[in-house]
Parts: structure tokens; C-alpha cells; sequence
């Protein structure tokens, strides 16, 4: 069992073992110009998930997947935000799936599909925990910070916008599902493992006054201090948090299946540590895995990365 060191576990926490987990998987392929990521909800349910959560003790339902066209289906509509209508409806849908979860007292395990998936977790989880007059803090693990906007994106690709529309900024489609925004108050928001900014999106993460740690603050600090001190950002006066994993937010000589692949990211056990701290604290009420594409993969190994941090993150542990 996991023992919290930071409160009480919320109601619908289910990170400790004999809770009930509702996988959800997101095959969305429509944010990024690179094809393949809508395969990773069916990558992680081969490296064999739902079998091992069960081994450490929880009960599990899988919801399915969450409908979402195939780009050669659809127009690209606006250019510096392709397929918006598209990510809006399956993200709507996706939001609904996480609010019914959560209201089961069922911990949603979200695996995408690419990072513009998260638009519509954080919106499900911040709006069951808002109908009971509390927030959410949101911890972003990626080598990218994800908070352009249309107006600073040089690609158009909404997967470089989640984060940013869960602060409230970008096309309001994306930043009022659930008819409220923001979803998450800055100071409880933290990112981990960022060093591939665009340059106009530095200075809105500067803007923002999210807590963001790079690579460099990682190097230098520690990945065990910077996560102690985030944990407290994450939790401050909030139920709990979500976890959003972009596998690229891993160093690529770990995980090569992904599509935006930066040198000098998490190493396997830093990965493993953060997930196992976040195990820890006992306030995850829902994980997140993004960005797995095994066309870019070797004999399913990302996925089977991606499936050994969401279970340190639901508390296996070494002993």
C-alpha cells in the first residue's frame, strides 16, 4: 500500500492497491503532422497493462476508445490550427469519459494518441473536482512545453497548444470545454523535462508564471529535489493532480518510439523515480500517457517503457 505523505487521499483516488482503474484510450492522430500515434492505446494494451495493474492489486475496466477521425477523412481546416473542430469533438467526448469515470470513483489511465488528448483530461478531471469546490494541480512531463497558441505556432499542430489551453489561452473551442476556463490555477501547474521551446513560446511560459523546470534545473538540482519541491506546487490547496506523460519528455536512447524525439531528456530511472514519488504522495487522481507511435518503434518498447511508468505510478515498487 501506498502511504501518503501530503493529506488525505480525495474521494476518487484509486493509487493505492484493491482500487478500481478505467483505462480510456484516445487513438487521436490529428495534432501532429507525423502519422502513427493512434496506434499507442492498442501498443500499451498488448505490452500488457491491464494484466499487470491487476497483479498489484486493483480491479480495471477498459472504457474502449474515444471515436476520433483518421486525417485522410477530414479537411485540415484552419492552418494555425489544423483539424480544431475534430480535436474539439474528441476532446468533448474524452471529457465526458473522464467525469464518468471519476464519478464511479474509478481512476482514469488516459493513453493517447498525441499531447492534444490532454485538453480534454484535464478538462474531465478539473470539472468533477470543481462541482465539489475544488481544483486540480496538473503535472506536464515533455521535452516540449506545449503552450503555444495559434497566433506563436510555426506548425499549426494543436499537440504544441494542450497546456496552453488548459491555462486558458488559444481558441476558446479548446479553452471552455465543459463551459469554464481556466482548468488549472498557474501556481499548480508544474513542468518537468522541457528543452525544445519555440521561441515566441519561451516568453509565454515566462508569462504564465507556471513552475517550469528544464533539463538544465534537473542536471544541476536533481531530479528528487526538483520533484519534492514540485509535489508542493502540485498540492497546495488543490484535491489532487493529473499526470500528463509525454514519452518524448523521455531522452530518445530510452524510448524511440515518438514522433518529436530531443536529445538529453529523463533518463529510465529518473523517469522511474518521478512516477514512483508521484506514487508516493498519494494525491494522483488520474495518469496520463501521450505521444507513443510504434511505427517509429522497435518490438513494442516504448509502449512497454510507457506501461512500466504508469505502474510506478500506481506504487509498484523495487521491494
Amino acid at each position: 500500500m501506498v502511504e501518503s505523505t501530503w493529506g488525505e487521499l480525495p474521494e476518487a483516488h484509486a493509487s493505492v492497491a484493491g482500487g478500481h482503474l478505467q483505462f480510456i484510450g484516445v487513438p487521436m492522430d490529428l495534432g501532429a503532422d507525423r502519422r502513427g500515434v493512434d496506434m499507442g492505446p492498442s501498443a500499451v494494451r498488448v505490452a500488457g497493462f491491464a494484466s499487470k495493474a491487476r497483479k498489484l492489486g486493483y480491479a480495471l475496466t477498459d472504457a474502449g476508445d474515444i471515436h476520433v477521425p483518421t486525417p485522410e477523412t477530414r479537411e485540415v481546416g484552419e492552418a494555425q490550427a489544423k483539424y480544431l473542430e475534430e480535436i474539439t469533438h474528441a476532446c468533448d467526448e474524452l471529457r465526458v469519459a473522464t467525469t464518468l469515470a471519476l464519478s464511479a470513483k474509478h481512476m482514469p489511465i488516459v493513453v493517447g494518441g498525441d499531447h492534444s488528448i490532454a485538453i480534454g483530461t484535464v478538462a474531465g478531471v478539473s470539472e468533477h473536482f470543481r462541482a465539489q469546490n475544488q481544483k486540480i494541480g496538473l503535472l506536464w512531463v515533455d521535452a516540449h512545453a506545449d503552450m503555444n497558441t495559434p497566433s506563436s505556432s510555426p506548425s499549426g499542430n494543436v499537440h504544441g497548444m494542450p497546456l496552453a489551453a488548459c491555462l486558458g489561452l488559444g481558441p476558446k473551442k479548446l479553452t471552455h470545454l465543459g463551459g469554464f476556463s481556466p482548468k488549472v490555477d498557474h501556481d499548480n501547474v508544474v513542468l518537468i523535462g522541457i528543452r525544445n521551446l519555440d521561441d515566441k513560446e519561451k516568453e509565454i511560459v515566462r508569462r504564465s508564471r507556471v513552475h517550469a523546470y528544464t533539463m538544465h534545473e534537473i542536471d544541476r538540482r536533481g531530479l528528487a529535489a526538483v520533484m519534492d519541491e514540485a509535489l508542493g506546487f502540485l498540492c497546495r490547496g488543490t484535491a489532487g493532480f493529473h499526470v500528463s506523460f509525454d514519452v518524448d519528455g523521455l531522452d530518445p536512447s530510452v524510448a524511440q518510439g515518438v514522433g518529436t524525439p530531443v536529445l538529453g531528456g529523463l533518463t529510465y530511472r529518473e523517469a522511474h523515480l518521478l512516477m514512483e514519488m508521484v506514487a508516493a504522495s498519494g494525491k494522483a487522481v488520474s495518469l496520463e500517457v501521450t505521444e507513443i507511435n510504434p511505427m517509429l518503434d522497435s518490438l513494442n518498447a516504448t509502449a512497454e517503457i510507457a506501461v512500466g511508468l504508469l505502474l510506478s505510478g500506481l506504487g509498484k515498487s523495487i521491494l
